[in-house]
């Protein structure tokens, strides 16, 4: 006995003993199937996430899109069985490998995410990254997601805040990725320094280039030869340089002598630092060089029209 026939004449006793036309039977039978194929579905996606994060927030999103996504699914596959009657098999398949598609559609794309992030590299392990809003140094890279130790946030200079971020991999395709470390291992860095107009700010000048040279000498010849190294790949703009610069301008309370420098990402603070007591230091000897800060003036208005 074929198993068709086994099939139908199961059908065919239920039918009779129970009074429900075989035609009817079927389709209750088959939609009982597809709920029960749907439900395991939903539990295999989200035993996989699970597997993959611990995060409440992406685990209560996943659930919530999954549970969506396999509901909008069944519907369609029980009105093909109650209403357009399926008469082929590759059909039925088709749809199911439609709502599958649907179902897994996050975990796929972050999958090939994944592909992508060990094919191109646009960040490996340990590089400092930013992606949307977030900051940090990657710490892993799963099969779904990867990690950063956040950096900046409400910590300033960009050190590390001690929480870790879960990202979807799927973010290097819709989110602007900023790698401080990719191709070119240094950063510029600014340090604004604001004088007196009274000041000699061309002595100011001459004291912050030599401060920044004597501070940041260690990463010339290396950070030369990572721009060369880097122009190989990379167009770079003419006017990259790693000499220090002092650039001067005036604002409303004074002159305002610019410092920019190169440096590793991760010695930025710590360098500042030293800089801006090497500042302090030498500028409260001088005489004739005084930090500028916003003041405001006022006059009293007597009968005779003088100010005092």
């Amino acid at each position: 006995m074929t198993d068709s026939k086994f099939r139908k004449d199961v059908i065919d006793f239920l039918s009779k003993n129970i009074g429900v036309p075989s035609g009817i039977l079927i389709n209750i039978i088959d939609t009982i199937l597809v709920i029960l194929i749907l439900i395991v579905i939903n539990k295999l996606i989200f035993a996989v996430v699970k597997r993959n994060t611990n995060n409440t927030t992406i685990l209560y999103r996943w659930k919530r899109y999954v549970r969506y996504t396999v509901t909008t699914v069944g519907i369609i596959l029980i009105l093909q069985v109650w209403v357009l009657q399926i008469t082929s098999l590759g059909t039925y398949f088709g749809l199911l490998s439609a709502g599958l598609a649907i179902a897994l559609k996050e975990p796929i794309v972050n999958f090939f995410g994944w592909i992508f992030i060990h094919w191109r590299k646009p960040f490996v392990l340990g590089d400092r990254i930013q992606v949307g809003k977030n900051k940090g140094d990657v710490i892993d890279i799963r099969l779904f997601t990867f990690k950063i130790m956040e950096i900046g946030n409400w910590v300033t200079a960009e050190q590390t805040t001690g929480r870790t971020i879960m990202v979807p991999n799927s973010k290097i395709f819709t989110d602007f990725i900023s790698n401080y470390s990719s191709g070119f291992n240094f950063i510029w860095s600014e340090i604004p320094v604001v004088v007196t107009f009274e000041s000699n700010w061309k002595i100011a000048k001459e004291i912050l280039i030599k401060i920044v040279n004597e501070h940041t000498k260690e990463y010339f010849k290396e950070a030369e030869r990572e721009v060369r190294k880097a122009a190989t790949n990379l167009l770079l703009p003419r006017e990259t340089e790693t000499a220090p610069r002092v650039f001067t301008s005036v604002i409303d309370s004074g002159i305002q002598l610019t410092a920019r420098f190169i440096i590793p990402p991760r010695a930025r603070r710590k360098k500042e630092e030293e800089i801006w007591e090497h500042i302090l230091d030498d500028f409260s000897v001088r005489q004739d060089v005084d930090f500028a800060y916003p003041t405001v003036r006022y006059y009293d208005n007597i009968k005779e029209g003088k100010h005092v």
